[in-house]
């Protein structure tokens, strides 16, 4: 593999790396495509406090002037989070976007792989993309479960995204081999709320029950990696029903005025916000923040092992 080149990861991390020491993924779509300025850069400092505080290293993934960026400077965060002119780029668009010099926030897909170029395997994220309601006409399935198929890093996340098929999106992940572990929870989130109507496949008692089976998956030779559903803590999780009933309409929206491809998330995301007076934001801040805690305490476990 000649992707070394194309790598660019921080002194810190490259310390941390060699010494063994706890690291925390963090994409950079959330900060370009799913939080207004200054919020976002708030949220990304926030994040990494938190990463910091529980003893692993955060680093956050970009694509910045055609380098894969493996933890970002404040100047770079600050660059993501003001989001001018940056692309959104999930798998097939990285060999295009380094080609050419291009910047870009990093897609759960994409921090999946810089991720495990670098070495790095845990993933702290806000929910997982899937199969989109409709799929079975649109055919639009997230490149997210293809790179859980793939590539060995545990994502965790509070779910998958409320505005996704959850139940095709578990049988996918099935087909596809990917296991789907419940942190303390038998229950599949479902992003906003703290219970989707689905199962998990096995529930984990805690941060080193995970590491132990991250460890056998891949000492097995075992391809692909694994989700730890986190729910959103029950303080701010919202009601399902009302939840469900502004999906609907900004899906309806959406259709409406012709939104598709990799436009749909980030519309529907917006549009929910604004259905829910912001309600929505609020819960996505803390379920982000609980699962970069988590995501922490099982880098930490694993790198016990």
């Amino acid at each position: 593999m000649n992707y070394e080149k194309y790598l660019s990861v921080t002194p810190e991390i490259q310390e941390a790396l060699k010494a063994g020491k706890p690291i925390v993924a963090l994409e950079s779509t959330i900060l370009s495509h799913g939080m207004p300025y200054p919020e976002n850069i708030e949220f990304a400092h926030k994040v990494e406090e938190i990463i910091r505080a529980e003893g692993a290293i955060p680093a956050t993934m970009a694509i910045i002037g055609g380098k894969l960026k493996v933890g970002l400077n404040a100047d770079e965060l600050e660059l993501m989070c003001k989001a001018d002119n940056i692309a959104k780029a999930s798998r097939r668009d990285v060999a295009v976007y380094l080609a050419n010099g291009q910047t870009a926030a990093t897609t759960v897909a994409t921090t999946m792989m810089l991720a495990d170029m670098a070495g790095i395997r845990v993933f702290a994220t806000g929910g997982i993309g899937g199969v989109h309601r409709g799929a079975q006409e649109t055919m639009d399935i997230s490149a997210d479960l293809q790179e859980l198929a793939h590539t060995a890093v545990a994502v965790v996340s509070a779910g998958c995204k409320s505005i996704l098929d959850i139940g095709l999106t578990l049988e996918y992940l099935e087909t596809m081999g990917v296991p789907v572990l419940g942190y303390q929870t038998e229950d599949f989130p479902a992003f906003y709320c703290e219970s989707s109507g689905f199962k998990v496949d096995y529930r984990c008692k805690d941060a080193e029950e995970v590491a132990k089976i991250m460890k056998t998956k891949w000492e097995l030779g075992l391809a692909g990696g694994m989700i730890v559903a986190n729910p959103i803590p029950h303080e701010y999780s919202m009601d399902h029903e009302v939840i469900d009933r502004v999906i609907d309409e900004a899906v309806t929206i959406a259709k409406e005025e012709g939104i598709h491809g990799k436009a749909t998330t980030p519309f529907l995301l917006a549009k929910i916000k604004e259905l829910t007076g912001g309600d929505s934001l609020a819960s996505n801040l803390q379920l982000a923040y609980n699962n970069a805690r988590v995501a922490s305490k099982i880098a930490a476990a694993y790198a016990a092992k």
